[in-house]
C-alpha cells in the first residue's frame, strides 16, 4: 500500500468518493461546467414558476431565469467586479505576499525547526485544530495562514502535509462557530434571533453570550475527536494512498555551522521585530480611544483590520530576518520575493475567478434562497417537537449549509421561519439559535462551494500533485462525520440535563 502511485485510492467508501471526485474534470473545469447547469436549471425553473415566500420580507422569491437578456448583460458588465469582490481574494492575496517574504527568506522554517524542536510530537495535531477552532477570533485568518503554516510544521517533522493542512482545516471550517471567547458572529446571529423572537414577544431580548457555554464546551470536543481521528484514520490512509513526491517540497535541510549562526541571527532580528509589532498593536488597541476602538469602546476595528495587520507582521519580520540572515540585501529582493509568492498563487486566482462567477450566478438565480425556506417548511409541516426537532434542525442547517456558505445570511433566512415556529412549542430562541450553529459548521470542509475550498486544494497540490477535488473531500469526510457526531452528541446531551447554554438568562430546552 505505502508504494501505490500517487492519487490512487484505496477501497471503501472513502476510496469510491476519492476515483469518483479525482475522475472528475480539474476544479476550474468543472465550476465552468456547474455554472452551464445552473444556467439550464434556472431557466427551466423560471420557466415553470418556481417561488418561494421570504419569511422576513413576506415577498415572493422567484427562481430567476440566468439566461435572460438582463442578467447576460449584467454578467459581462459586472465580471471584473465579482472577480474583484470575492470575498476571500483580497484577503489571501495580501497576507500570502507577507507570508511569502517570510518564507522566501527562510523564517518560516526556521521558526517551525525551532517550534518543532520545543514542542512534544504527541501534542501537534492537538495543537493545530485547537489553533484553528480558536482562529474564528480572527474572522477568516485562520484560512490564509494557520493552514499553509500547519501543512508546512507536519511536513518538517516527517508527517504527511496534507495531514497537517487537513488538521487546520477542520479546526477552521468544522469548529468555525465554536471559540472559548465571543466572536464576531455572536452579535450578528444573535441580533438575527432576537429580531425573529420579536414577532412572538416585542419585548424579547437574546444577549450576545446565549450560546457561550455550549460553545466553549464544542472547542476541547473537537480538538479531542479531531485529533484521534486525523491521527488514526485520516493520515495512516494518506500514507498509503497519497505520498508525497521525493524532493517535491523541500524539508528542512542539515545546514553548515555558519549558516546556524545567520539563521540565529536571523531569528534575533524577525523576534525583535515581532516584539515591537506586538508593542505597536496593544498600544493601538488597549488604551481608551486608541486608534482601533471605535466609538464604543469595542475592539471591533481590530478585528476587522487583523488581515491586513497579519500581512505587515510577517512582511515586517520576514524582512528583519532576511536582513539578520543577510539574505535581504536591498528593497529589490523583497519586491522579487513577494512577486514570487504571488507567482506561486496562480493557480487558486484561476479556480477562485471561476468559483467567483458561479456563486455570484448562484445568487442571482435565488435557486439558495428556495431551497433554503423550503427546507424550513419541511422542518415546520412535519409536526415533531422536542430533541428530534432540535435534530431535524441541525440535519437542515448541514444540508443547507453546502449550498450557502455564510453563517449569517443562512440564518437570516431560517431565523424568521425558525425562532417563531418553535417559540409556539416552548423551545427558546437560543436554543434555536445554539441547534441552528451545530449544524451550520461541519459540513463546511467537505462542501466546494466553501469560499476558501479552492484554496485548501491548492495547498494540497503543492505536496502532492495529483490531490483532486475527490482527494481532499474523501480526506475530510472522516472528520467531518465525527466531529459532526461528537457536537450531535453533546448537544443531545445539553437538552436532556436541561443546562444554560449561556450566562445572563434561563436558556432551556424542553424534551416533548
Amino acid at each position: 500500500m505505502a508504494n501505490q502511485p500517487i492519487g490512487q485510492s484505496s477501497g471503501g467508501i472513502l476510496g469510491a468518493i476519492e476515483r469518483v471526485g479525482n475522475r472528475l474534470p480539474d476544479p476550474a473545469s468543472l465550476f465552468l461546467i456547474a455554472i452551464i447547469i445552473l444556467i439550464a436549471l434556472s431557466a427551466a425553473l423560471a420557466g415553470m414558476g418556481v417561488s418561494a415566500l421570504h419569511p422576513a420580507t413576506g415577498k415572493e422569491v422567484a427562481a430567476v431565469s440566468l439566461l435572460s437578456a438582463e442578467n447576460i448583460r449584467r454578467l459581462f458588465t459586472d465580471m471584473p467586479t465579482i472577480f474583484a469582490s470575492f470575498p476571500p481574494l483580497a484577503m489571501v492575496l495580501l497576507v500570502m505576499m507577507g507570508v511569502g517574504v517570510a518564507e522566501k527568506t527562510g523564517l518560516i522554517g526556521a521558526s517551525l525547526g525551532a517550534l518543532v524542536r520545543a514542542m512534544p510530537k504527541s501534542l501537534l495535531t492537538f495543537t493545530v485544530i485547537f489553533a484553528g477552532v480558536q482562529s474564528s477570533l480572527a474572522t477568516d485568518a485562520g484560512y490564509v495562514v494557520l493552514i499553509p503554516l500547519a501543512g508546512l510544521m507536519f511536513h518538517s517533522v516527517g508527517r504527511h502535509p496534507v495531514a497537517g493542512i487537513a488538521a487546520a482545516f477542520a479546526g477552521v471550517a468544522a469548529g468555525f462557530s465554536s471559540n472559548l471567547l465571543i466572536t464576531g458572529l455572536d452579535p450578528l446571529l444573535a441580533g438575527i434571533t432576537q429580531a425573529a423572537a420579536r414577532l412572538v414577544d416585542p419585548a424579547y431580548e437574546v444577549p450576545v453570550t446565549a450560546n457561550w457555554y455550549l460553545m466553549m464546551a464544542f472547542v476541547p470536543l473537537f480538538s479531542i475527536v479531531g485529533t484521534i481521528v486525523l491521527d488514526r484514520l485520516v493520515e495512516p490512509r494518506l500514507l498509503a494512498t497519497a505520498p508525497v513526491p521525493a524532493g517535491h517540497v523541500v524539508t528542512v535541510e542539515t545546514v553548515t555551522e555558519a549558516q546556524q549562526a545567520a539563521e540565529r541571527r536571523g531569528l534575533r532580528f524577525a523576534g525583535g521585530a515581532l516584539l515591537l509589532c506586538v508593542l505597536a498593536m496593544l498600544a493601538a488597541v488597549l488604551p481608551e480611544g486608541a486608534i482601533f476602538r471605535d466609538a464604543k469602546g469595542t475592539v471591533e476595528p481590530f478585528l476587522k483590520g487583523l488581515v491586513a495587520m497579519l500581512f505587515a507582521v510577517f512582511l515586517i519580520i520576514g524582512i528583519a530576518y532576511g536582513i539578520g540572515a543577510r539574505i535581504i540585501r536591498n528593497d529589490k529582493d523583497v519586491v522579487r520575493m513577494m512577486g514570487q509568492s504571488m507567482a506561486d498563487m496562480g493557480g487558486y486566482i484561476v479556480l477562485a475567478f471561476c468559483c467567483a462567477v458561479f456563486i455570484a450566478l448562484f445568487g442571482w438565480s435565488n435557486l439558495g434562497v428556495i431551497l433554503a425556506i423550503e427546507g424550513a417548511e419541511m422542518l415546520k409541516s412535519a409536526g415533531i417537537v422536542g430533541l428530534p426537532l432540535m435534530l431535524a434542525l441541525i440535519l437542515v442547517s448541514a444540508l443547507i449549509n453546502i449550498l450557502i456558505g455564510s453563517a449569517s445570511a443562512k440564518w437570516a433566512i431560517l431565523g424568521p421561519v425558525l425562532v417563531p415556529m418553535l417559540m409556539l412549542v416552548g423551545v427558546s430562541p437560543e436554543a434555536t439559535q445554539a441547534a441552528y450553529r451545530v449544524g451550520d459548521s461541519f459540513t463546511n470542509p467537505i462542501t466546494p462551494l466553501l469560499p476558501y475550498f479552492p484554496l485548501i486544494l491548492i495547498m494540497c497540490q503543492r505536496y502532492v500533485p495529483g490531490f483532486g477535488i475527490g482527494s481532499l473531500i474523501a480526506t475530510m469526510l472522516p472528520l467531518a462525520l465525527w466531529m459532526g457526531f461528537a457536537a450531535v452528541a453533546l448537544f443531545s446531551g445539553w437538552v436532556i440535563l436541561d443546562l444554560p447554554l449561556g450566562p445572563g438568562s434561563a436558556i432551556h430546552l424542553p424534551l416533548r
